[in-house]
This record gives C-alpha cells, sequence and structure tokens, in this order.
C-alpha cells in the first residue's frame, strides 16, 4: 500500500477527464474505486473535490491517496481480462464494427450493452470488452463519448492518445453531427423544432434513480440550482395514424438523458422509455404513455442512426451509419417505416419553431 502523493498533471496531459488521467497513471485502479475516492473528497485537485469527469489543466496537483501495491492482481490484469472474456462477447464486439482504420474504430452499440463500468453497470460494457478490438495494436482502443446503455447505435473509439484528444475537443466543440432516430408517442406538432428546455437531477433522496432528469422552463434555468441548458432539434419523419410517430433527433447539446426527457416534456415519449414516460398505452391529457401494446417490442426505442465529423488525423469528411437494432427493425416493419424513404439528414431546411 503506498501513502499519499501529490503528482503535477505533466506536459500533454491536460484537458482530458480525471478518472482518465488516473487509470493512465494508476492502471491498477478500477473505475469503480476512482468514483468511490472521489465521492469521499481522497481525490483532490489543487486542494478541491472533484468528480471523475472533472477536466485536468497542465501543472495542476492531484492528490493521489494510498492505493494499493502496483502489481494488480490477476483478475484485472489486461492478459486475464482477454482470458476471462467469453469467445461469444468478444464475436459480438467484432461483429458490432461498422467503419475502423489506424485511427478509430466506429461500432454500432447494441441496446442493453452498457458504454463503460461503474455503479450498477456490471462488469460487461464496451470499454471491457474493447480488449477485444485491439486488432494488432498495443493497446485497446479509448472511448471517446458514451450512449446509454439501452441507447444503440454508433460509437466511437480511438486507437490512440492523439486521436482521443483530437475527437474528445471536436466533440466539445460541436463539431460532430450526430443524428438519432426514435420512435414516439403520437406526433409532435409543429413537425419539426427546436426544444430548449433545460435539465437538472431530478434527485429523489435514498433510493432514488440519480440519473434522472427533470426539465426546467428556460427562463427558470438560471435560477435554478444545478440546471444546465439543453437543446434539442427534431423532426417528424413519419407517423402511423398518430398514434407513434417516427422522429428524427439532433443533440445540439449533450446532456445525460437529454433526448428522452425532451421529447416526454412536449408530450412525446418515447416508446419503451418507462423511466420518461411510464408504461400506459392511452393518451393522458396532454401527453402519451410509452406504452403502445400489441406486437411492438417495449424495449426503449432510441437509436444513434448516425455520426459525421472531420477525421482527427486526415482531415477528410466521415460520415458512419448505424443500421436499426433488432427490435426497432421488428417496429420499423410492423409500422412499415422504410429507411431508404426518409433524407439522410431532415434537418437542411430551416426550422418551424422554438419551444
Amino acid at each position: 500500500m503506498s501513502g499519499v502523493q501529490t503528482v503535477t498533471v505533466g506536459a500533454g496531459e491536460g484537458d482530458q477527464r480525471l478518472d482518465r488521467w488516473f487509470r493512465r497513471r494508476f492502471p491498477h485502479v478500477p473505475q469503480g474505486r476512482i468514483e468511490k475516492l472521489c465521492r469521499k473528497g481522497e481525490i483532490r485537485v489543487d486542494g478541491g473535490r472533484v468528480k471523475p469527469a472533472t477536466r485536468l489543466a497542465e501543472g495542476q496537483s492531484v492528490r493521489v491517496p494510498p492505493l494499493p501495491d502496483t502489481e494488480a492482481p490477476p483478475s484485472d490484469r489486461p492478459d486475464d481480462r482477454r482470458a476471462r472474456m467469453s469467445e461469444a462477447d468478444a464475436a459480438m464486439i467484432r461483429d458490432s464494427v461498422l467503419y475502423r482504420d489506424e485511427h478509430l474504430i466506429a461500432l454500432n452499440k447494441p441496446p442493453g450493452l452498457p458504454s463503460q463500468g461503474g455503479s450498477g453497470q456490471g462488469a460487461r460494457h464496451v470499454d471491457g470488452l474493447s480488449e477485444a478490438l485491439r486488432f494488432g495494436a498495443d493497446d485497446k482502443p479509448r472511448l471517446v463519448h458514451r450512449l446509454d446503455k439501452d441507447t444503440s447505435g454508433v460509437l466511437l473509439l480511438a486507437r490512440s492518445r492523439a486521436a482521443a484528444d483530437a475527437l474528445a475537443k471536436a466533440f466539445r466543440a460541436r463539431e460532430t453531427r450526430k443524428i438519432y432516430w426514435a420512435a414516439c408517442a403520437g406526433v409532435p406538432s409543429p413537425r419539426m423544432g427546436t426544444i430548449r428546455y433545460g435539465l437538472v437531477k431530478a434527485g429523489g433522496g435514498a433510493g432514488g434513480d440519480r440519473e434522472k432528469m427533470r426539465c426546467i422552463h428556460p427562463e427558470e434555468v438560471e435560477r435554478t440550482t444545478d440546471a444546465r441548458r439543453a437543446t434539442t432539434d427534431y423532426a417528424v419523419l413519419e407517423n402511423a395514424g398518430g398514434r407513434l410517430s417516427w422522429v428524427a433527433l439532433v443533440p445540439v447539446t449533450g446532456r445525460t438523458h437529454q433526448l428522452r426527457a425532451h421529447m416526454a416534456e412536449i408530450g412525446h415519449p418515447m416508446l419503451g422509455d418507462g423511466k420518461y414516460g411510464g408504461s400506459a398505452q392511452e393518451n393522458a391529457g396532454d401527453g402519451w404513455g410509452a406504452g403502445a401494446g400489441g406486437a411492438l417490442s417495449r424495449k426503449l426505442h432510441l437509436h444513434a442512426r448516425s455520426l459525421a465529423l472531420t477525421h482527427p488525423v486526415t482531415g477528410a469528411r466521415l460520415h458512419v451509419t448505424a443500421p436499426l437494432p433488432e427490435h426497432m427493425a421488428r417496429t420499423w416493419e410492423v409500422l412499415d417505416w422504410r429507411p431508404a424513404d426518409v433524407p439522410a439528414d431532415p434537418f437542411l431546411d430551416d426550422r418551424e419553431t422554438t419551444r
């Protein structure tokens, strides 16, 4: 067991999340332990408490509490993690690759698979399975953004530190173009618009849902503690008799559960979203429940359909599209919604309204 250390963030180590910096410096310390040390205030930056997502700057001082010996136990070593990974999981994650070059990998993340480990996520997640995505490289690829566990679709991993830094900056600067598809209850009116409700954690106390978000009117955001502004563009592509609609969504900002909370707030929760839409099948006042009944799946119908970005090394424009997951493809077939019949980007025209 080591003693307390003070480590300076070195040249080239700035502008990255604390937990990622920590794992590179102390690879034997698991993500869950880092999160716990942050919650307890044992990891500090320049004397202040921090969260795992806190971004570091060069020259800052990080207080590192006593840690286990640097030799990782056998079950935590990369070679043992690869051995512990089932052949089925390794094949599954490799089969999810949509695009690959020497700098980055794009996956079609399956629904139900977390992007990263953490509280309540278990041991099976994209970050852990990425050991199977080395394809001859010395290091496993790094996540540069995340999708919620139940959301499927395009997910990027970088194959080098330089590519990871460039992609992370592109996401923060909103230089990427992400389009999601969802099946939503009812039909939003107007058929194209922008939602600008702020978001704040709903809370709920002990045992409550720590991730669920609550929408705040834009005029109340500045007066609401911890609320953050959020913007979503939406466009209705098709509808099924006014009961369900196929909606394209662009998260202009990237808040937790933003798309799900925004669509529920305007009365059109996503099919299968029990967290924000409940399970009722009938129209209850201003909005619909998130259930449809019949042959349609009860799983969340939210899919990261496409991602367009400038390649971090070549500078070429890259556009990656992910096929629908099985449960959404069945819904689209039942409703006779055909991906080939809609534009790849329906937001090229001017938006109609703001909400």
